[in-house]
């Protein structure tokens, strides 16, 4: 069984009414825990996302959460109360407080966790294709990377 099916083998079942609520989603009927990656991240993670894409060139200062400056969890922190969801302050609290994910789960919007000897030490905010958006350093500022190390964790903020 396919997780799509199609409008002209639906509509033979579907009748009229439910041919508009089709073509109100493009066309395609997704069963549930299916979506494709494109319409699986929720509102307010694709919100935070975008909030944290906005700050591009924002520099970096420790201990900072915007909305001009950020470290990193302050970046995370500050892009998603933007959207309407709480996290604590630092990268480790958000690595405790998210829902942990397998990389293959991963969507764009959820967060990215570095990590070294099971001491989480940086966060970003996963952008798709390998990339996070992240305020890194002393003397860098907010910009789009790619993940550098295999030694990271997952997370869906709740």
């Amino acid at each position: 069984m396919t997780a799509q099916m199609h409008v002209p083998s639906l509509l033979s079942r579907a009748g009229a009414v439910s041919a508009l609520t089709l073509a109100a989603v493009g066309g395609t009927l997704l069963a549930p825990g299916a979506a494709p990656e494109a319409q699986a991240a929720t509102s307010h993670a694709t919100k935070a996302l975008n909030v944290a894409a906005s700050k591009k060139g924002a520099p970096y200062r420790y201990g900072s959460a915007g909305p001009t400056r950020f470290d990193c969890s302050g970046l995370t922190l500050y892009a998603y109360k933007k959207a309407g969801k709480s996290l604590p302050r630092t990268a480790q609290q958000q690595y405790n407080k998210t829902r942990h994910i397998s990389a293959s789960s991963r969507q764009k919007g959820d967060l990215v966790f570095f990590h070294s000897g099971g001491r989480v030490y940086h966060v970003g905010i996963y952008a798709g294709s390998g990339k996070i958006w992240h305020s890194p350093k002393t003397g860098s500022w907010v910009k789009l990377d790619r993940i550098w190390s295999s030694k990271v964790f997952y997370g869906r903020v709740r």
